[in-house]
Order: structure tokens, then sequence, then C-alpha cells
């Protein structure tokens, strides 16, 4: 704040408390008064929208008046509120006074003042998950802000290895980001490898960790997201354990999670509240969902544009059939009712809950129904998109979906052009693209390659918690062992 004060004035106009107050004078909502109820007149100031003024009035008027305090050094003894600073740094002042600190000075004409803390408290309460809720589990979530997150967290691994180093990023905003990591587990590289990102991190502004998570990921040109977000504080807390790094960010209501792989995208924390049978079979699901909803049509079009002889002859009599009145291509036909299912989505997503509700549902049955009927589409088709869309919902993570979305698309070109040549083309680029991918320096497909059999046990499936005993050999860990299995054994 002092900083862009220079920049708007000259820098020898601001070279003392009392200018430096007249330039804040200027905002509306910084307010000033001058007492003499105490033993010696004193003048206040502060922003009224980052003050508690029933904590002044209660907690830092009642007991100066009562005590009639003279001075700076009183002020300190007298009021009941940690924290206060008797300073002239005009620096230190300006910083101060944006937080939700007073000034309380007795000499008009002198820097020296008390700062005094009495921030305002304005945030949401704690509630459920609304991205990443389950039926069984914690139903609390983050909020916006940092203290409350620190806490929610703490709560849940109220141990001294702990460890949050803070740091402040963006010139204008001044945002506090918080790394959070257990001292004796996590990989000091990690940390060393976060930490060093972040302090050079040289933007005016951040006001959401989905910023910082841009800034500081290995490769800033791929749609694939190399960090994981969640607004789950008992999953923040339990990759904590594991060894992993938690970033939070004043402002925002998710954590991120690093370093992380591909397949933990595809599980969702309610794997762990379930039995390991039903966590795998469901991940399974997930991971046949998304290959199905990449796949299914753009093999449609390659099979009707290039190779009529792998479809069996009862189908294709149905698909010669429902596509008799077509005027259009199975390219121009997919594109058609992809970008028809993209609306629906970014419509329902943008519009208020219900109305979004409604257009999604409705939408979804009119705009079918009539381009059907219309001869525009054939209906085979119109099925394939509906499940490849609904096949693209089962992913956990909200940004791995939108990145499932996009990728269709350049399939669907690739199998347009060369056929399933073009499927299984496109497939390389996309698997040598995976390959190269690192998060926070780590291989992104990890455990698949390099392989890492030791840690398939929660990989594609889940094993029973007996098998869970090491922690992830990919976060080569200072303290690889979680607990001994002979002692968690039930003998009857």
């Amino acid at each position: 704040m002092f900083q862009w004060l220079r920049k708007r004035q000259k820098p020898d106009q601001i070279k003392n408390l009392p200018q430096l107050i007249a330039n804040l004078k200027t905002s509306g909502d910084f307010l000033h008064f001058k007492s003499e109820q105490t033993g010696m007149p004193y003048f206040i100031y502060y922003f009224k929208t980052l003050v508690n003024e029933q904590e002044l009035s209660e907690k830092i008027l009642a007991p100066m008046v009562k005590n009639k305090v003279s001075s700076l050094k009183e002020v300190k003894d007298t009021v009941p509120i940690p924290g206060i600073i008797l300073t002239d740094d005009l620096s230190d002042i300006c910083e101060k006074v944006m937080i939700g600190y007073l000034i309380l000075r007795f000499n008009e004409n002198s820097n020296e003042c008390a700062l005094i803390p009495s921030p305002t408290d304005i945030s949401r309460k704690v509630s459920q998950p609304e991205v990443e809720f389950t039926v069984v589990g914690s139903k609390e979530s983050f909020v916006e802000s940092l203290d409350k997150n620190l806490h929610l967290i703490r709560k849940r691994l109220p141990v001294h290895e702990l460890k949050a180093y803070e740091i402040t990023i963006g010139k204008l905003t001044h945002t506090k980001v918080a790394v959070l990591y257990l001292d004796g587990i996590t990989n000091q590289e990690n940390i060393q490898i976060v930490k060093d990102r972040l302090k050079g991190i040289h933007v005016d502004q951040v006001v959401d960790n989905s910023v910082i998570m841009q800034l500081i990921t290995d490769n800033k040109n791929s749609p694939f997201p190399q960090l994981v977000d969640t607004e789950r504080p008992d999953r923040a807390a339990s990759v904590l354990c594991e060894g992993k790094i938690v970033i939070l960010s004043e402002g925002s209501p998710q954590a991120l999670l690093g370093p992380t792989t591909f397949i933990e995208f595809f599980s969702a924390f309610e794997d762990y509240f379930v039995n390991w049978i039903i966590a795998s079979t469901a991940r399974l699901i997930r991971i046949f969902a998304v290959l199905f909803s990449i796949l299914v049509t753009p093999l449609y079009v390659a099979t009707l544009t290039y190779h009529y002889e792998l479809i069996p002859s009862d189908l294709l009599s149905t698909l010669v059939s429902s596509r008799q009145q077509i005027p259009l291509p199975p390219i121009l036909e997919a594109i058609f009712l992809e970008l028809s299912i993209e609306l629906l989505r970014e419509a329902g997503a943008r519009l208020p809950t219900k109305v979004g509700q409604t257009i999604g549902i409705v939408g979804g049955i009119v705009i079918g129904t009539a381009s059907v009927e219309a001869g525009l589409t054939s209906n085979v088709l119109l099925i394939i998109v509906a499940l490849a869309a609904l096949a693209s919902f089962t992913t956990p993570v909200y940004r791995m979906g939108n990145t499932i979305r996009l990728i269709r698309f350049p399939f669907l070109l690739f199998a347009h052009l060369w056929g399933l040549l073009g499927v299984v083309l496109c497939f390389c680029f996309l698997l040598i693209h995976l390959l190269r991918l690192k998060s926070l320096g780590k291989p992104f497909l990890e455990p698949i390659y390099p392989l890492r059999v030791k840690d398939l046990k929660d990989a594609l499936i889940r094993l029973p918690n007996k098998f869970q005993t090491k922690r992830p050999i990919q976060l080569q860990t200072e303290s690889t062992v979680r607990f001994e299995k002979d002692k968690n054994e039930f003998h009857e």
C-alpha cells in the first residue's frame, strides 16, 4: 500500500505520518476523530470497513477512559489486546492499517503512534462441501478465511510436526499464502520447490488458489491440472499424512495438494470410507467411463466414415436406417451434438441454480428430440453422445472433468481425417504428453510410469488397509512407514 501511495505522489510528498493520514482521508471509509476523555487528548484513525467498532468501544476506548492514559506506553500496558505495536515507521503503519489495525497517537505532529489490532471478521461459516460432497465422511469444507482453514486442518492433525510456512504474494492484493507440511515426513526437496516457486511469483493480484496453481505448475500450457484442488479439510489432512504438501491462501475456499499423479484425479476421497472391494470397483468404473467418454464418439465417426466392414450386419442395418434422412456427414453430426451438450452444460453452470437445472433437463430433451425429428442427427448418435456426457461426470475432480471434455474434439478431428489410425495416433500424442508431464518435479504418470509396483496398491484399485503400511515411494518421504502391520491384525 505504501509503495502504491508513493507511485501516486512524488517520493518527497509523503515524509511523515500527518501527510500519510491526509492521503488516507481521501477515502470515504477512513474515519478519524479526536477525544479528550482521558488525561490527554488523543487521535484515532482507522478504516471502518476493516475494524471491529464494537471491540474498539469496549476493549480499547473504555479501558483508556477508565485509566486516563496519557502516553503510548500506557496504552500498551492498559488496553487488553495482544499485538499492540509502538512505531514511527510509515511503511509499517500503512501496511497494518490496511489489515484492520487502528492508529492512535497523542501528538498530531509526530510520527510515533500505537497500532492496535482490531480486525473485523466478515466471512461465511463452515458449511457442507458443494463440489466434493460425500454420503459418508465429514461434512465440513474450507471457507475464505486462511485462519479458519488452518484451524480445520490443525483440528485433524494436532501434532507439533505440522508446520506452516507463510508468504505474502501480490503487489496489490498482499494475499497471505500458507504452505503446510509434516516435518520429519515430507520430502525437503518438495518443500523447497514449492517455496521457491511461490517466491518467484511477481504479479499484481492473487485472488484465489486457482491463480497460484497456474503460476507454479510445471507445464503451464498443458490442459491437464498438475495439482489437485480440494474443498475438504479431511482430504487435506490425509494427504499431509502421506507426505504431500498443502497450499492455502487467504480468500480461497480450496486447498492445493501436491505432488499429485494422473490416477489420483479419478480417486474420490469417499473411497477410503467404504469397503475396499466397493472402492476398487468404483475406481475401475470411473476409469472406464473416462475412456468411454473420450473414445466412443470418435470411434463412431471413424467407423461410419472409413470402416463399415467392422460393423456387424445386424447393427449396420440399424445405423443405415437411422442415417437415411441425415444430410450431414458423421463428423458434422457429432460436432453439432457435442457442441449442443457443451452449450447446455455451460448455460446450466452460469445461470442461477434452479433455472440452470431446468435449462439442463428441458433443453436436453427438447434439443435432442427436435434434432432427431428434423433429420439433423441420428438417434443412435444422440444416445452415444448422451452416454459420453454422462460418463464424463463420473470424474471426482472438476478440473479434470473439464480436460476430458476438451480432448474429445482433437480425437474427433483425427478420427475424421484418418479413421481408426487417427484415433490411435491421437492417443499416442496424448500418451506422450502425459509421459512428459510432471507435478512439482515428479512424473505425472506414477506409479504406472515409471512403474512402482508397491504403489499400485492404491492406484487403479485400493487394497485393504493392512497392505497400506508404507507411504508412496514416489513422494520419497523421510519416514516411509505409516504403521506396523502386525499391531493392526485381529486375532480370534
